[in-house]
């Protein structure tokens, strides 16, 4: 019989599951061709498991449900929230985009978006091999049938089609792994993974092998280097409201497995997965960078982009345990944190101008598109340069703080050549900055392509604004996201 916490951990999951089966059902009397009841349903229910997302997370409790299969903590019940928080966002952004491109001829673009949100639920919440893998399957193949929405487009077909086929190839590794692990433990449950690792009974070789692959699937979710192959194919060829579902909240969803995998299951072989966290890191620096120098699509840019901030992620994460000591993990680990939660908020507003400067039948996403964007709208034209200079990591925008704390994480480990590390990194990110820079040239010192003026819908403007504000404030005062995530990951590690 399950018990009542059971069903306390999983109320958010249960709204979402059973309100996108009921907006499902709704749809189907929606006439209007911009799927205004569906619309507003959509966010209400979303803003309805945000908030108890936030209020569980703010009671700061752990509870574990469904057999041990199921944890609800302050580091999973925030992700969560944030996660939800993003695809709200992404749907304000998109809804106009996918109108104009009769991606709105029924309502599959909100209930796979609710539907890939339970699968980064799942995901986040699983203390389990099986019900994480189960939720990564939800996120994917809704992302799937997300990108390839444009059924008469052929680009985006290609899309689908090559996300598919890695996306399975990386499936196949993750539950390879996952099966290796069972057979070394006898169990799926992550805790007990734990206790029979840290026992020092079972043999390292088949530990490593195991590792090795749930590794190869991690990274292919996060998209770093050598598995990075689908990222820009994917981003430039996805409608690009997709493209936005697909960079953001996702990544809230593969940091929280990659903590739940190697820190809550796999702690005791920290000196191995770290050390292939360094290589996909460095890899992710230099490929992501310098691809990114030579691109003219934007979207292929910002993708490249985000395989050298993901590359970041993973300098937290490769931090934490020095020389068998784990003092240092809370710091290195909540450093990855606020990085990847910065990131999602950047990318939103960065993709969102680029949705709001589309219109029917022109993407704009070349950076030529935006030539003298300041001229004909100053906001818009700021807000994107608010953005890229946060990804570039200049303050004091938060992308600056991100890094700061990343490379502060590194340098507290008092490890010489963690210092090198950071050296390299800061390096990578002034070569990174040539790239974000030149987009800002283009939008206030080249000549307008075109003299019209941009405008958007009222929630558009408002969230964007807020959107790109926050960019900023969180710059300017980072010290209470700091703070919990900080604490999100001391609770974490304390249970």
């Amino acid at each position: 019989m399950i018990d009542k916490l059971s069903w306390i951990s999983a109320y958010p999951e249960i709204i979402l599951l059973v309100m996108g089966c009921v907006i499902v059902l709704a749809d189907l009397g929606v006439k209007t061709p911009r799927r205004t009841l569906t619309y507003v349903l959509t966010l209400l229910t979303l803003a309805v498991v945000a908030f108890l997302q936030a209020s569980y997370a703010s009671s700061a409790s752990t509870i574990y449900g469904f057999g041990n299969m199921v944890v609800s903590d302050q580091m999973g019940n925030w992700l969560k929230c944030f996660a939800t928080l993003a695809v709200m966002v992404t749907l304000v952004y998109g809804r106009p985009y996918a109108a104009d491109r009769t991606m709105l001829r029924g309502g599959e673009l909100f209930s796979l978006s609710m539907f890939s949100l339970l699968g980064m639920f799942v995901m986040i919440s699983g203390n389990n091999f099986l019900v994480i893998y189960l939720g990564l399957e939800l996120l994917t193949l809704s992302s799937y049938a997300l990108v390839a929405l444009r059924r008469d487009d052929a680009t985006s077909t290609e899309a689908a089609m090559k996300y598919f086929v890695l996306g399975a190839l990386a499936s196949g590794f993750l539950l390879y792994g996952m099966s290796m692990m069972y057979g070394a433990t006898g169990s799926l449950d992550i805790n007990a993974v734990f206790k029979a690792i840290n026992s020092g009974q079972i043999r390292h070789q088949v530990l490593i092998f195991g590792l090795v692959f749930i590794v190869a699937g991690l990274a292919f979710k996060l998209g770093v280097v050598p598995f990075h192959m689908w990222i820009p194919d994917v981003y430039q060829g996805a409608p690009t409201a997709v493209t936005l579902m697909i960079g953001g909240a996702p990544k809230l969803a593969a940091f929280a497995i990659m903590i739940r995998l190697l820190v809550e299951g796999m702690l005791p072989l920290a000196i191995d997965w770290q050390q292939m966290l360094l290589v996909l890191a460095v890899g992710s620096l230099i490929i992501g960078n310098l691809a990114a120098i030579a691109q003219t699509n934007l979207k292929r840019m910002l993708a490249f982009s985000t395989i050298s901030q993901m590359g970041f992620v993973l300098l937290g994460m490769m931090s934490g345990v020095v020389n068998g000591n784990i003092s240092s993990a809370a710091n290195a680990y909540s450093s990855s944190m606020f990085y990847v939660v910065t990131y999602v908020l950047t990318t939103l507003a960065s993709f969102g101008v680029i949705l709001l400067l589309a219109r029917e039948g022109f993407e704009s996403e070349e950076i030529s598109d935006f030539a003298g964007l300041n001229q004909r709208s100053p906001l818009y034209a700021g807000v994107m340069a608010v953005c890229l200079f946060s990804l570039a990591g200049i303050p004091p925008m938060v992308g600056f703080y991100a890094k700061l704390s990343v490379l502060q994480a590194l340098v507290a480990s008092g490890q010489a050549f963690h210092l090198g590390v950071a050296v390299f990194a800061v390096v990578m990110s002034l070569i990174g900055a040539f790239y974000y820079l030149r987009v800002i040239k283009v939008m206030y010192f080249d000549a307008p392509i075109t003299a019209s003026t941009v405008s958007a819908s009222l929630d558009v403007r408002v969230v964007l604004s807020i959107n790109g504000a926050l960019v900023l404030i969180l710059g300017l005062f980072p010290a209470s996201l700091m703070h919990l995530c900080a604490n999100a990951v001391v609770q974490m590690l304390g249970t």
